[in-house]
């Protein structure tokens, strides 16, 4: 968004745009997000893989409410820098994935959330983890905040 804002403007004028740029948008080693262009030759996935109709569905899901632009708003709207250490004092938990931007280290997690309670380094998934390891992500989020659980966490 602040290296190429002019390209904004696909994510409003048309959903083709707005495809575009999301299939465009880089993973740590500058690549477009890999799990998803593969995903486009993939009409069906017995192995949990994305398919195509599940790209056009993420798509759709921000074309038809055009969130698009008001999702990137935060980008616009915060002054501090992205990567630095936040203070945050609620529960707080950091699942890192190889193919995001930054791989936060434990040391940097554990000096920005004080109250960190998970903190694991996976093996797949970048910038889109959600959209691009669904069941990883979700089993990263329950394992994250287990210990919250009104019943200690012995029930899935």
């Amino acid at each position: 968004m602040a290296a190429r804002p002019q390209t904004l403007y696909g994510i409003v004028d048309s959903p083709v745009g707005l495809a575009a740029w999301l299939l465009d948008h880089n993973d740590a080693d500058g690549q477009p997000a890999a799990a998803v262009a593969a995903a486009l030759d993939r009409a069906t996935s017995t192995t949990g893989e994305l398919t195509r109709d599940e790209i056009l569905d993420n798509i759709t899901l921000y074309w038809l409410p055009n969130t698009g632009v008001s999702a990137s708003r935060l980008y616009w709207e915060y002054k501090g820098g992205f990567f630095n250490a936040k203070g945050v004092a609620i529960p707080v938990a950091v699942s890192v994935f190889p193919g995001e931007q930054y791989q936060a280290p434990r040391s940097w997690a554990e000096q920005a959330y004080p109250n960190l309670i998970y903190f694991n380094e996976v093996d797949r998934g970048g910038h889109f983890a959600a959209w691009e390891e669904p069941e990883l992500f979700s089993a990263e989020v329950r394992a994250a905040f287990r210990s919250l659980r009104t019943n200690g966490g012995t029930h899935e």
